[in-house]
């Protein structure tokens, strides 16, 4: 679908939107008194801050989709759902959350009164429910990590050989093992990621049963980890729950402020529900209802990748993945292909199968520093979109308190 496809208005303000902000300039214009200038200037201020919030929307989502579309074409790294492409979606959310932000409190006479002040505390209370979605998302980078240093055992054994004997390709054996077993266990059981957390490097011998055991409760002094009966799809419908674009009088009514809660409301469930797609966690389902109005100028890129990704999340060798991750897919190729070669080769080694061998070890080499290099960064910024809504809520209901209290 050609870029032009996605061009919204050149302010990046849905079209009935700034329709219903004229007529409310135009209802304060006709009754304008030296008294009510100030509400004038106002109006206009909020609309500005309106304006430059979906720009923002529009503007990250068109970004976000044309760089999937243009790494599908190249095999770039920002090819959709890799790890660079979620870092980029994650941004587009920090980013928009502080346009967001901003609405809120430059606005406060008007957002903190009714009716706004109840369509904020529903935002507010669905952003809870994402610290959940970012707990869990934060144990499957974790189990990412885990699959990565088997995937290093496999090239530590196997690279910078002077020559590759039978051990170890018996190590690396050893090691791929490991890795299936893990992956199968993460896609059979919806409850792997609980257990997982009380069982890491678990052991037979006692004494470093002693020490797993410190261990798994500092990573859950963390408060990164979910409830065993907690479930991924049931906490995007949530967050998804009678979520519906504002109608003309509820636009009226709240100066145009109805749109943009609506606006953060849809990105922050695009936003978990991308993350649930791509990342392992329990109970992974990706049946939530996008209900956009294509009148949005942000809402034609969301909706293609919703659809891409769904797509994405069809394919018969996708259906059954334990996450959507690029990277996570070459994992499993490359463990399926290090197996398969493991399982034929015959010593000594020929010098054809040598080559062989030092080429698929050479791209493990280069998928292993991928996955090094941004895993890290990853989760610290599914940190930072935690503290991030915990904090604007905070701010948020704190001055809900304050409106409250002066009424």
């Amino acid at each position: 679908m050609p870029a032009t496809d996605f061009q919204g208005s050149a302010s990046g303000f849905p079209s009935f939107g700034r329709s219903i902000l004229s007529f409310r300039r135009d209802q304060i214009h006709s009754m304008e008194t030296p008294i009510n200038h100030h509400h004038h200037e106002s109006a206009g201020n909020l609309e500005a801050d309106l304006n430059s919030f979906q720009k923002q929307v529009a503007d990250r989502f068109h970004d976000l989709w044309s760089s999937s579309s243009a790494a599908a074409a190249s095999t770039a790294s920002e090819h959709l759902l890799s790890v660079v492409w979620i870092r980029k979606l994650l941004d587009a959310f920090l980013c928009c959350q502080e346009e967001f932000r901003a609405v809120l409190f430059n606005n406060g006479s008007l957002v903190f009164r009714p009716p706004v002040d109840r369509m904020v505390s529903d935002y507010f209370e669905r952003s809870v429910k994402a610290l959940d979605v970012c707990n869990a998302i934060r144990d499957g980078i974790e189990q990412i990590r885990q699959w990565h240093k088997l995937l290093e055992i496999v090239l530590c054994a196997l690279d910078n050989q002077r020559s590759l004997g039978e051990g170890q390709f018996r190590r690396a054996k050893k090691a791929l093992i490991d890795l299936a077993i893990a992956m199968l266990d993460e896609k059979d059981s919806s409850t792997t990621v609980a257990h997982r957390n009380r069982s890491f490097g678990r052991h037979n011998n006692s004494s470093s049963a002693g020490r797993d055991h410190r261990h798994v409760g500092h990573f859950r002094s963390l408060s990164w980890s979910v409830s065993r009966s907690w479930s991924a799809a049931r906490q995007l419908q949530a967050i998804g729950n009678n979520l519906a674009a504002p109608r003309t009088n509820e636009i009226v009514a709240t100066n145009g402020i109805a749109l943009a809660v609506f606006t953060m409301n849809t990105v922050l469930l695009f936003v978990m529900w991308a993350l649930v797609a791509a990342i392992p966690c329990q109970d992974r389902g990706l049946q939530v209802h996008f209900s956009i109005p294509r009148s949005f100028s942000w809402a034609m890129p969301m909706i293609s990748l919703h659809e891409r990704i769904l797509e994405e999340s069809k394919r018969r060798d996708r259906k059954n993945a334990c996450g959507l991750l690029t990277e996570i897919r070459q994992i499993e190729k490359f463990s399926r292909v290090m197996s398969e070669l493991t399982d034929s080769v015959q010593f000594p080694l020929m010098e054809d199968k040598e080559v062989e061998v030092r080429q698929i070890v050479k791209e493990l080499s280069q998928l292993c520093d991928t996955i090094k290099d941004g895993l890290d960064p990853l989760e610290r910024q599914v940190r930072e979109v935690f503290h991030r809504i915990v904090r604007s809520r905070t701010e948020g209901l704190d001055s809900l308190g304050r409106a409250y209290h002066n009424d």
